[in-house]
């Protein structure tokens, strides 16, 4: 049978794209892509990107404080969203171009419009054309999910507050995972009145308990009322905001409510299921270890399957899935120590098992150490970071690492390769210390704080 093109890939995300540009650029496929949005998908216009650029936005207030302790002359007037926003918008608008130039010079087909599946070969585009694929990539990612009363209220999800005119005087941010957490910090950070509920009995749950504790105490002294084991009992679209009752029984009009209570797969309206298509409890596309869904010929990456939610997962998968399919060199994504960072304030990096995971797994030793950073203590600042490590006591391997400081995102990378590469705790003592930077603390921790 011939076939229109090798391969569509519906989702112009970045494991869509990244699977499309290797499939035709690299191993010459014919190969057609559908977004129905823009394109750079969750990462590029609603997630990670710009939520970095105003993660380094809200960083000033704390820089300028710093800079006059330095002895710097440092007056602020006050943050301008709207010159901000401006120019975050001009950042995405430049990136989506890059994307949709990177697939055109690898010579695939851009149809700007959402397409369903109709069997396991074709493709229904919205314009009414339907086309044939001898493979569909199903790259469609994830959304906000919010509860059918707080949708009612009128809240915001995380997609909204790129788009928002006007930075609100106060928000009720709803959850307690990185995304709750870094919106929390972030627009505490340009002058927003910030409370955070979350039902659970700590903020980021599954990552290191004591991390996690770490995390919340600075959350706490930079000024965000962050209450744990507490919800939302009622909400609802009151005069200047939303009335929100807490399950502790407070009360409080909020200008602004954001809802950032988790994500769901977007497969809905996707004929998936009348094509073969397993889906899961959450709606996640059902995939082997190869990416292929119960359908021989469909296969799926990135958020939508649901594995490990993190952008450069995506990247890979869809890359191994291109190499394998297209390229005659069977590659599996490997879901293995991932690292990943929380874009709190201070920053958490992590790569590997956390010391509740590693201590139900067989005896560990863990070296930590909580400290005030030079920089920070010569401005009178009491911020404290955290070096931690996870050791198996037979092996001595380093199970995980665990850093909450200021650019922990750029040391837990290095540590990752290290910890990837099967290094051992003497194999850190080994490594000779930069000094003075806070990472001299990885390589210098000699006795263990506890063992299990």
């Amino acid at each position: 049978m011939a076939f229109d093109y090798d391969l569509f890939v519906i989702g112009g995300g970045s494991g869509g794209v990244r699977a499309a540009r290797i499939a035709s650029g690299e191993h010459g496929a014919r190969v057609a892509l559908a977004e129905e949005d823009r394109m750079g998908g969750t990462c590029v216009i609603r997630g990670c990107v710009p939520k970095k650029l105003m993660v380094f936005a809200s960083s000033f207030r704390d820089g300028i404080a710093e800079a006059r302790a330095y002895g710097w002359e440092v007056t602020a007037r006050g943050f301008d969203w709207p010159a901000f926003r401006a120019k975050l918008d001009a950042e995405l608008d430049r990136l989506e171009a890059a994307y949709r130039g990177g697939l055109e010079r690898a010579g695939v087909t851009v149809f700007d419009a959402r397409a369903t599946l109709a069997d396991a070969h074709s493709v229904r585009l919205a314009t009414g054309q339907t086309v044939s694929a001898k493979h569909v990539l199903v790259a469609t990612g994830g959304r906000p999910f919010v509860p059918e009363a707080a949708a009612r209220a009128g809240v915001l999800t995380s997609n909204d507050i790129f788009r928002l005119d006007a930075l609100p005087g106060s928000v009720l941010i709803v959850g307690g995972g990185f995304i709750a957490c870094e919106f929390a910090c972030i627009l505490n950070g340009m002058g927003v009145k910030v409370t955070q509920l979350y039902r659970g009995e700590q903020i980021l749950r599954g990552f290191d308990r004591e991390a996690r504790d770490h995390v919340a105490e600075h959350m706490r002294e930079g000024g965000i009322d962050l209450r744990t084991g507490c919800g939302v009992a009622k909400i609802e679209a009151a005069p200047g905001g939303t009335r929100v009752v807490a399950t502790d029984g407070q009360a409080a009009v909020f200008d602004k409510v954001v809802y950032a209570t988790g994500r769901v797969p977007n497969t809905e309206g996707l004929g998936l299921e009348a094509a073969g298509v397993k889906l899961g409890q959450r709606g996640e596309v059902m995939v082997d270890e190869w990416s292929q869904t119960a359908v021989p010929s469909v296969y799926a990456v990135g958020d939508v399957t649901d594995r490990i939610n993190l952008t450069p997962v995506a990247i890979r998968e869809g890359h191994a899935f291109a190499d394998t399919v297209f390229g005659a060199r069977p590659v599996k994504a490997d879901h293995a120590l991932v690292p990943s960072a929380v874009f709190t304030r201070p920053e958490f990096g992590t790569v590997g098992l956390t010391e509740e995971a590693a201590r139900a797994a067989g005896p560990i030793e863990v070296y930590a150490t909580a400290f005030r950073p030079m920089r920070s203590a010569f401005a009178g600042r009491p911020e404290r970071a955290l070096m931690k490590l996870v050791v198996a006591a037979d092996t001595r391997k380093v199970l995980g690492c665990h850093i909450v400081a200021p650019e922990a995102g750029e040391m837990i990378q290095l540590a990752a390769v290290a910890i990837r590469m099967g290094a051992t705790k003497e194999d850190f003592d080994r490594t000779v210390a930069v000094h003075p930077v806070m990472a001299e603390e990885l390589v210098t921790l000699r006795k263990p704080v506890r063992t299990a």
